[in-house]
């Protein structure tokens, strides 16, 4: 066993979309810090901020670059996956993480609002998975984590549409786990819970409260949680596990 416990991504190309800031942008870096060649995108109003974080794995001692992308674009999540593949390498892991809300009652839900939850949220996961796929499945090697949530296993009132869009990336990760897993590529999923971001530092007491009564572990999680998440699952110490939905919620799913 190797001193990494298996986790080392060191000469792996990683793509992680939505990664300029927040959770994004911790998982990214986490996997830079694991030896990943690590490739940041978000949309170009994030240019500069990702841009920076490319720039900070650099200088760090990592290797990355920023790509611009809207990933509800098949041609920009192609570009992605094409500057990816001549400044680094072949896609070896890719994290969906790019994701949106627009919350509202379904009664006061606009359709606009519907749709562009769902197309960032799960189009967006399956225009970039079936860029990277048939790559991945021709080396018979590769990882695809998709970044769900507690409220696309458990529901939540007000975001129909965000979890809809999130339930919908647990039947795109049990669907693509049992098609590329032939391959040696492997599909999986977090969902996470309560995370500490700017959302969730401009809740208001009361539901702040309301939130840590209803999780066992009784306080929020923190970005690294989910990356450490979603390190496991990309490396080798989650060779024999796809399809799965893993929680990083402190119980809040149960």
């Amino acid at each position: 066993m190797t001193m990494d416990g298996g986790m080392g991504l060191a000469g792996r190309v990683a793509v992680v979309t939505g990664s300029a800031g927040g959770i994004g942008k911790e998982i990214v870096e986490h996997l830079a810090r694991r030896g990943a060649l690590a490739v940041v995108s978000d949309l170009p109003g994030a240019a500069e901020k990702g841009a920076a974080v490319a720039r900070g794995i650099e200088e760090a001692g990592g290797s990355a670059v920023f790509v611009p992308a809207d990933v509800t674009s098949e041609s920009d999540v192609q570009s992605i996956v094409a500057t990816a593949e001549s400044t680094l390498g072949p896609v070896d892991i890719l994290v969906n993480n790019a994701g949106i809300t627009r919350d509202g009652l379904l009664v006061r839900m606009s359709e606009a609002d519907w749709e562009s939850v769902v197309a960032v949220n799960l189009k967006g996961a399956f225009l970039a998975a079936r860029a990277v796929a048939r790559g991945m499945m021709k080396r018979r090697s590769g990882s695809i984590i998709n970044v769900a949530s507690v409220v696309g296993l458990r529901g939540n009132a007000g975001q129909a549409n965000y979890a809809a869009s999130k339930a919908g990336l647990v039947g795109l990760t049990k669907s693509l786990a049992r098609e590329l897993g032939p391959r040696n590529v492997r599909v999986n999923a977090v969902a996470p819970g309560y995370i500490q971001t700017e959302m969730t530092e401009a809740l208001a007491d009361e539901a702040r409260q309301a939130i840590l009564a209803g999780t066992p572990l009784a306080m929020l999680g923190a970005p690294r949680d989910v990356a450490w998440a979603v390190t496991f699952l990309a490396s080798d110490a989650a060779r024999f596990i796809t399809g799965v939905v893993l929680p990083v919620d402190g119980g809040l799913g149960m």
